[in-house]
Parts: C-alpha cells; sequence; structure tokens
C-alpha cells in the first residue's frame, strides 16, 4: 500500500465561473451605462408635454434653453439676450441650414420665449422646432 506525501506538488488552476461572473457583470454594466447616455444639447429643463410631437433630426442643430426665471443658454453656454442676436447670425453665417431647438421650461414666462423665437426669425433661421417630453402611451 503506497501512503501519498504532504508535500505533493499541485499544478494551479484557473477557476473559469468566477471570471464568466464578472465578464457578464461588466457586459451587463456597459449595456446599462450605454443605454443611459443621452445627447443633451441643452441645459435641463422641465420640459412641457405634447401628445403631438415628432422626433426631428438634430444633426446640424443648436438649442436655445429658456429657463424659468429667464436665463438664456446656446448649446449649455450662458448668454444675456444682447448677446443673442449676434451669436445667432453667426451660426447661420456658419451654417446655412442651421436648426434651432427652443428648449424651454414649463414655467418659463411665455413672451420670453416667444421673444426667443422671433429673434431667431430676424437672424435668418427659418428652421425652428419646439422640445417637448412625450406623454405616456397608455
Amino acid at each position: 500500500m503506497r501512503i501519498p506525501q504532504a508535500s505533493t506538488k499541485r499544478r494551479a488552476r484557473i477557476e473559469i465561473i468566477p471570471l464568466i461572473d464578472i465578464i457578464f457583470f461588466l457586459l451587463a454594466t456597459f449595456v446599462m451605462v450605454s443605454l443611459s447616455m443621452v445627447k443633451n444639447q441643452g441645459v435641463s429643463v422641465r420640459l412641457p408635454k405634447a401628445v403631438t410631437g415628432v422626433v426631428q433630426e438634430r444633426s446640424t442643430s443648436a438649442t436655445l434653453t429658456v429657463k424659468e426665471n429667464g436665463d438664456l443658454y446656446l448649446d449649455k453656454e450662458k448668454i444675456t439676450s444682447q448677446e443673442l442676436a449676434a451669436r445667432l447670425t453667426a451660426l447661420k453665417n456658419a451654417k446655412p441650414n442651421q436648426k434651432i431647438f427652443v428648449n424651454g421650461d414649463e414655467l418659463a414666462y411665455f413672451g420670453d420665449v416667444i421673444a426667443v423665437m422671433d429673434k431667431i426669425r430676424q437672424s435668418g433661421i427659418d428652421k425652428i422646432g419646439i422640445q417637448t417630453k412625450g406623454a405616456l402611451k397608455k
């Protein structure tokens, strides 16, 4: 009868099951993070709801945000109402087919939004979209 020695050498093994668990966790995390990434060009505001809203192409567009307190932001950069006309004219000269999306807070003063839309039209940009939050479908 042969008695094994206590100091026998074993080969190291790589356990594959914990490795698979880690890979699936990383994959699930990557998928969840990539799905939650939304290109938001404007400043975060409470958008008004609209049932008849239509998704539009945003490749050559700028976002003009009107906050509740009347502050203006052009693509996340705060500007004054005096700077707005010059900045819009520069956008029009840079891209003749420029489209502007007005991103207004639902509690913003309606007159501020109309004044912004008038300045957009006066600068020669005639493609204006109003961002809304889609209604929940039942």
